[in-house]
């Protein structure tokens, strides 16, 4: 049974081992005043149920939480930023449970080298006024040391960001699920290994881009694969390994009567051959393209990538045609937030039905497909040199987010989205992702506004309207977000 889940595992690695994706690495510490423990005997027992339930509340999120405890002084404070500093978090969580000073979070944030989130939820909507003493109303105080904590902060030049609620506050626990997925998406980034195999589509000036700049900037490194590292691999896939990666391509996709069985067979062997090269050099992403000659060994390996990128960028490790690097990253955003991440390009623009046509030749992320995805045969790539099998599908119904990672003349990268939605209406049928997007407005408009911001022809499309997690997330990689709606 198809399952169009953005979240959903293809488990197509032919029996080869395949990592878990490290989880998300949250470092917790609550605190208050420790004066108030001896004046208010009942506070501290409360405050630390408190902290006790937002450290569950985050374990349910998913992720691994290194929880410090409660500090009460500037001390154990001090002492609770060696452990964090220690533990290498992608996001430190300070719980403000009553009031504490400054003093107490300074050296957190700054020994931590991570990105601050500051928690202000008071146990309940609001307080009881009739029966209320000053140390129950200690409890509901954590508002009280934000601004403080912010002024202290920007005086530090220290970055943070804060949500303000309640315990059980689940508009509060939105935003905070925002900033953890963004830690998510900052983390995938600064531990990820991005492979470039091949060499650059010869004149596509925009989608150029220099691998330290992807180091500097986002973190993480840049493995630059050539072409026999794949070839090689691809003569050592035994016709068991290929047989049984056709079985599993038969059962995730549909197969057109299109399909040659030779070209099928020599996609799946590819496919496998693509499953060592992540293995072995440890990807997380993976641009590649060549050009090739008059079907020689190079030339074929690269036009049997499809079915095999598909796969990979299905189960989280998203693949790029066109040796587009950026591309290849914004997918993985666009992954990392559940969105599924498909490599897609303007196809062309409907201005009888006002929607923007969009998509691409190549791989695609087969978990948002609106059905069964199709593998239909192909005599020409166009504009690319080979034949062979590729992946055909709509992107299901509804709204939909488009993220994009610029370069500037300066080289600084910046995120670009748009969000709309797909509606029904023909589409092509010539191997190719594609999808209607409405806008709500004119596409020529909104097709000249997007050009306008910097984007490249190529761009990641996912489910799900995302500029807000968008949002947090170039918030958390220091980097400018432009959002194009009219």
């Amino acid at each position: 049974m198809w399952s169009a889940d953005p979240g959903r595992s293809v488990d197509g690695h032919g029996g080869l081992p395949w990592a878990e994706p490290r989880k998300t690495r949250i470092g917790l510490v609550a605190g208050g005043l420790g004066a108030y423990w001896p004046q208010f005997p009942d506070l501290l027992p409360q405050l630390q149920a408190s902290a006790r339930r937002v450290s569950e509340r985050f374990a349910d999120l998913d992720c691994e939480v290194i929880d410090v405890g409660f500090i009460s002084d500037a001390q154990e404070g001090a002492a609770a930023a060696e452990k964090l500093r220690l533990g290498d978090c992608d996001l430190i969580v300070g719980f403000l449970t009553t009031y504490m000073t400054a003093s107490m979070l300074v050296p957190i944030a700054q020994r931590s080298g991570a990105p601050v989130l500051l928690l202000n939820l008071q146990p309940t909507e609001a307080m009881d006024h009739a029966t209320f003493d000053t140390g129950a109303w200690l409890a509901y105080c954590g508002a009280c040391p934000l601004p403080e904590m912010a002024n202290a902060f920007e005086r530090c030049g220290i970055d943070f960001r804060s949500v303000s609620g309640y315990l059980e506050d689940e508009r509060a626990w939105e935003r905070i699920g925002r900033w953890i997925r963004a830690a998510g998406v900052r983390a995938a980034l600064r531990h990820g290994r991005h492979g470039l195999l091949g060499h650059l589509y010869p004149g596509m000036m925009d989608v150029i881009t220099d691998p330290t700049l992807v180091s500097a900037q986002l973190g993480g490194h840049v493995e630059i694969l050539e072409i026999d590292d794949l070839r090689v691999r691809v003569e050592q896939v035994t016709s068991d390994e290929t047989a049984a990666r056709m079985k599993l391509a038969r059962e995730i996709f549909t197969l057109d009567d299109s399909v040659d069985e030779d070209d099928f067979r020599w996609g799946a062997q590819v496919s496998v051959a693509l499953d060592r090269l992540v293995e072995d050099f440890g990807l997380t992403s993976l641009a590649y393209y060549h050009r090739g000659l008059d079907g020689e060994a190079h030339e074929r390996v690269a036009a049997g990538m499809i079915l095999g990128a598909s796969l990979l960028t299905a189960r989280g490790v998203p693949a790029a045609g066109e040796y587009e690097l950026r591309t290849s990253l914004a997918m993985l955003v666009m992954d990392r937030l559940g969105a599924g991440g498909s490599f897609t390009e303007l196809q062309a623009l409907n201005f009888r039905d006002n929607v923007v046509e969009m998509g691409h030749d190549g791989p695609a992320h087969l978990g948002i497909s609106a059905e069964k995805p199709l593998l239909r045969g192909l005599g020409v790539y166009h504009g690319k040199r080979g034949w062979g099998v590729s992946v055909e599908f709509d992107v299901r119904r509804g709204p939909v987010t488009l993220c994009g990672l610029g370069q500037r003349r300066d080289g600084t990268f910046h995120l670009i989205a748009s969000e709309g939605t797909v509606v029904p209406g023909p589409l092509l049928q010539i191997g190719n992702t594609t999808s209607r997007v409405d806008f709500g407005c004119d596409p020529g408009e909104w097709t000249d506004a997007w050009s306008a911001s910097g984007v490249a022809h190529h761009w990641a499309l996912g489910t799900g309207h995302r500029a807000a997690d968008l949002a947090a997330v170039a918030d958390l990689l220091q980097l400018d977000l432009t959002v194009v709606s009219l």
